[in-house]
């Protein structure tokens, strides 16, 4: 028990010191972090914590568990930058402590450690935790309700004794069901059909073997939709049936077309799985294949992680807008296959094959020659304009004035001399020293990927028009953006709530008698626009691909 806590704490920390510091850094990022800060901040300006709101009209999209805990650090700390991400690193480091005590329930001391370092060292899974985005705790929470149905069949089959199961089984899928509703409430009932499926799943491998009794279900279903019932009812007994019918329609556009422009290729989650979770993808694969477990639950968790992984990798494949967080979920499974590789290549069952060796040099140097690569190359902006995309919008963007160092080559260099050292220990069987330099050394270059990178990506992507906005705080103004969308204007802007509705009607911004100045902004253009030929519409001035106009009020 006493090392458990030891090194729970040490997580706690590693963590803290990891995601916590330089939150507030650098702006948030269009589209999901602002939107998501813009939904927590009109809470604490408005006062209303029931419904979500966006430009302080009803927002349908997504129910209020996260913009809560966003809106109550914003109470604390102030609207900003950290408290909206603050959320996620403490998330972090709940799922850092919660991993090793998992692992450790599951194989010991040792395989909790590599389950929480493998999470902590690769790239996605580590970079979600210090941003503003949904998805970090909604995937800890359907994971956590899934870990509890099984424990509860292990429970009822008595597969594993009481150190493994200690709790009765009514008090895992009560837990299990409680915390799956806390997931719907922050994202959604797709955290219902995430595991429901997977349960399915298992059911039917499992050739019809009921592992929990169906009114063992019925009673986790219903503790799993008591949480959203309340709140839904609420929602609705007070403002009608909008936000059911609104958020229906939403997710089935999120299903059947690209929403937004968010189309890829069937294997997009394939690719962003293998890169994005580097280096733990490269172990994962191995750890899909035979290996040697002890224990029956062992073996059957293991299954379970499978049958997890698959279920979220070709449900969200199928579903046609295709976002990077969209098969996050796949990072628990990822890891715990992962970290049973590495396991195993510490105490000898398997050996460090050339398939590992040339999955990690793959992977890791397409890293590495873009954090290298990138410094040397942005000092000849010429050859970059030149490959570049030739719109306005795009070579505007690249004439931002943001100074490339070749100390930007620092974490390049760094995952280099890391993937170097851990490759030699593991081809020399050191495979413990060089699991806690691959995957202590990936964290640490994600640090200092973010140091020297986010601040110059968001100085070429977005800084001129947030600027914009933050010029528009505190004055009588309108701001709105022209053929293009973003929530830039209402969180930097911290725009507050309008008296007169027709500022909702773009039309009557651009022609109509307006009560206050409107300042707008698009992104440049080949040809010139409406804009351009509105006689009381004045440009005035341009930067970085973005075009700025001022309409002066009615007197």
């Amino acid at each position: 028990m006493n090392q458990r806590v030891t090194y729970s704490v040490v997580f706690g920390v590693v963590g803290a010191l990891l995601f916590i510091p330089f939150l507030g850094g650098v702006r948030l990022f269009d589209w999901d972090e602002i939107n998501f800060a813009e939904a927590a901040r009109e809470m604490t300006v408005l006062g209303d914590y029931l419904r979500v709101h966006i430009d302080f009209k009803p927002f349908y999209e997504k129910p209020p568990f996260f913009f809560w805990c966003q809106a109550l650090l914003m109470n604390i700390f102030g609207v900003g930058e950290f408290a909206a991400r603050l959320p996620n690193a403490i998330c972090g480091i709940i799922t850092l402590i919660y991993l090793y005590n998992l692992g450790h329930k599951l194989h010991g001391h040792r395989f909790g450690i590599l389950w929480a370092l493998a999470y902590l060292g690769s790239v996605t899974p580590h970079l979600y935790f210090r941003s503003g985005i949904i998805d970090p705790f909604f995937n800890l929470f359907i994971f956590a309700s899934l870990v509890n149905v099984i424990l509860a069949s292990w429970k009822r089959d008595r597969q594993a004794g009481p150190m493994i199961v200690p709790k009765p089984v009514t008090s895992y899928l009560l837990t299990g069901g409680l915390v799956l509703g806390i997931a719907i409430l922050t994202k959604g009932p797709v955290a219902f059909l995430v595991v429901g499926l997977v349960l399915g799943v298992y059911w039917l491998l499992g050739r019809f073997r009921w592992f929990i009794t169906p009114l063992q279900f019925t009673g986790f279903a219903l503790m799993a939709m008591l949480l959203p019932a309340l709140w839904f009812g609420l929602e609705t007994y007070l403002h009608g049936p909008a936000f059911g019918q609104a958020f229906l329609d939403y997710s089935i556009r999120l299903l059947s077309t690209p929403d937004a422009g968010h189309s890829g290729f069937p294997l997009y989650h394939v690719i962003v799985l293998l890169v994005g979770c580097f280096p733990a993808s490269i172990f994962s694969i191995r750890g899909q294949g035979n290996l040697f477990l002890e224990r029956s639950y062992q073996r059957d968790f293991r299954q379970w992680m499978l049958i997890l992984f698959w279920v979220v990798l070709i449900l969200f494949s199928i579903v046609q807008s295709k976002i990077v967080h969209y098969s996050s979920l796949c990072y628990f499974p990822l890891t715990y296959l992962a970290a049973l590789t590495l396991s195993q290549l510490e105490t000898g069952r398997i050996a460090f094959n050339g398939w590992l060796l040339t999955g990690l040099l793959v992977v890791g140097s397409l890293f590495v020659i873009a954090f290298t690569g990138t410094p040397i190359l942005a000092q000849h902006m010429d050859i970059v304009r030149a490959f570049a995309d030739k719109d306005a919008f795009s070579q505007g963007n690249l004439n931002a004035n943001v100074r490339w160092t070749l100390w930007a080559t620092i974490p390049g260099i760094w995952l280099a001399i890391v993937l170097g050292v851990s490759l030699w220990g593991y081809t020399h069987r050191q495979a413990r020293a060089a699991t806690l330099t691959l995957f202590g050394g990936t964290a640490v270059f994600l640090t200092l990927g973010l140091w020297f990178y986010v601040g110059r990506i968001e100085g070429i992507s977005q800084d001129a028009a947030m600027r914009f906005f933050e010029r528009a705080q505190g004055k009588d103004v309108y701001v709105s953006t022209y053929d293009y969308h973003s929530y830039g204007p209402y969180f930097y802007a911290r725009s507050q709530p309008v008296q007169n509705k027709n500022y909702y009607n773009k039309e009557w911004l651009l022609t109509g008698p307006v009560d206050r100045d409107v300042w707008l902004i698009r992104k440049a253009s080949d040809t010139p626009t409406r804009l351009d030929s509105l006689p009381d519409v004045r440009k005035t001035g341009e930067e970085n691909g973005f075009v700025f106009y001022l309409r002066k009020r009615k007197q």
